[in-house]
């Protein structure tokens, strides 16, 4: 439904904006756009790669709205935005990025929707990978940089575009746009507090997987428990109530290893990626493969050449004896799940944390303070920045003092250092060899380089 349409991106180098962006615009669509971080100077090397693609950039001005166009930008983003009010004078139709997405993923026969708390970029792009390796060319549309997809060509694929009949994606609860998607496989990973209340998100999660022929949902997940339907479920997991289950979990220096058991057959899947929660992952991409009637045998021989996700406890290197880790968990139940990975082997780790918004800190602050102390063995540290603010209005009232504070009450040994670059001084003053650093938080894609700078520095 792209082709031959016009589009204006407002903050087009988001990560729920990029690929889609490209999405369209490898269907035939024009595609402009602009970006704060690009009139900044952050990120360059991405700007400069959506440029050779063909998109047209302008800075974030009301210069770059033409006539004809559709307005493409976020929900949040406030109608005094130069763009936004240059092509409200313009009399732009605007359409949100979840519009847009669904109406594409609505149009395929074949839509696989990934939703839940935590993991659903790392399986979105599990079931693209096993999709394409069976030869299914699929479109898949992700909040990351997927790094079977990535290349030289390619260095920000967190879309990959295949055919308009599948159409595998990321949905998201936290803005309620979930609700506009109408799968035919719904994969839900879990359920926990993140921007909604549980009683919303057991609302809207039960509307997505009531529309599904199939929903694949986490057994071993309580909060999932009210989407369990005989009717249409698959459900996986490492417990009774898992049809799609998994067994004999081992953590491994250079991933995990685990057996699979569905209707009879066993299957031995060596991962890559560390912790529990990505053999979790592995097994809910497994199952929404298998509804799709792609063996279990085949995922698994797929899974064994996934090389994950950019920011998904990417390891960025080892230097002196530390290694640097780069990870994107910003809520509760991503850091409970990183930090657990992190606990499967030996080694101290020293945590940076850049909260992802003030407005994140209000909603769950205690919440991840809770789950950093649980998390945090005797030797760990943890380092909290400022959170991290691009401008616009915001209540910035309650602020990282707050979260070290409940981290310190919880028992964990926890500091506030004001800059980023303040607390990497302290954690290269901190590391020695067989310490591991980690580098947490989102919507800051500039969190990447630092992991690299304190790599330079270590080295």
């Amino acid at each position: 439904m792209s082709e031959n349409k016009s589009y204006f991106f407002c903050g087009i180098g988001g990560s729920g904006m990029l690929p889609l962006a490209t999405i369209v615009a490898a269907r035939g669509a024009s595609v402009a756009g602009s970006d704060r971080s690009r009139d900044q100077g952050r990120s360059p090397e991405k700007f400069a790669w959506l440029a050779r693609e063909g998109v047209e950039f302008f800075p974030q001005d009301g210069s770059g709205p033409k006539a004809g166009q559709t307005l493409v930008a976020s929900a949040a983003v406030e109608d005094s935005v130069p763009d936004v009010a240059a092509a409200s004078a313009l009399g732009l139709p605007r359409i949100t990025r979840a519009e847009l997405n669904a109406a594409l993923f609505n149009d395929a026969a074949h839509a696989i929707g990934v939703g839940g708390t935590s993991g659903k970029s790392t399986v979105t792009a599990m079931i693209g990978w096993i999709l394409a390796s069976v030869g299914r060319n699929p479109t898949v549309m992700n909040g990351a940089v997927m790094r079977n997809f990535a290349g030289p060509e390619a260095p920000f694929a967190s879309a990959l575009v295949g055919d308009a009949a599948t159409y595998v994606s990321e949905v998201d609860e936290s803005d309620g746009s979930i609700a506009l998607y109408r799968p035919d496989v719904a994969v839900v990973t879990n359920i926990s507090l993140d921007h909604k209340s549980l009683a919303e998100l057991h609302a809207l999660f039960g509307d997505f997987v009531g529309k599904a022929r199939v929903a694949v949902v986490n057994a071993d997940d309580p909060e999932s428990v009210p989407l369990f339907n005989a009717d249409n479920n698959l459900r996986f997991g490492f417990g009774d109530g898992a049809a799609m289950r998994g067994s004999d979990f081992e953590a491994l220096p250079d991933g995990c290893r685990f057996s699979v058991s569905f209707a009879g057959g066993r299957h031995d899947v060596r991962l890559r990626m560390p912790g529990r929660h990505n053999a979790a992952n592995a097994l809910a991409a497994i199952a929404a493969a298998r509804a799709v009637s792609i063996s279990v045998a085949d995922s698994v021989a797929a899974l064994a050449g996934f090389t994950g996700l950019a920011r998904r406890y990417e390891i960025l290197g080892q230097a002196g004896g530390v290694t640097v880790i780069d990870d994107f968990a910003h809520n509760p139940d991503k850091v409970a799940a990183t930090l657990a990975a992190v606990a499967e082997l030996p080694g101290r780790a020293l945590i940076f944390f850049q909260p992802h918004g003030y407005g994140p800190l209000r909603q769950m602050g205690k919440e991840l303070a809770a789950s950093f102390a649980a998390g945090m063995r005797d030797g760990d540290k943890l380092f909290v920045c400022a959170p991290v603010y691009f401008g616009g209005t915001v209540d910035r009232s309650i602020g990282s003092e707050a979260l070290v504070a409940e981290t310190q009450a919880g028992g964990g040994d926890a500091v506030h250092l004001t800059t980023r670059a303040h607390c990497g001084a302290a954690m290269l003053d901190e590391a020695k060899a067989g310490d591991r650093i980690l580098i947490l938080g989102a919507r800051d894609d500039t969190l990447t380089e630092f992991g690299y700078e304190l790599l330079g520095k270590l080295g």
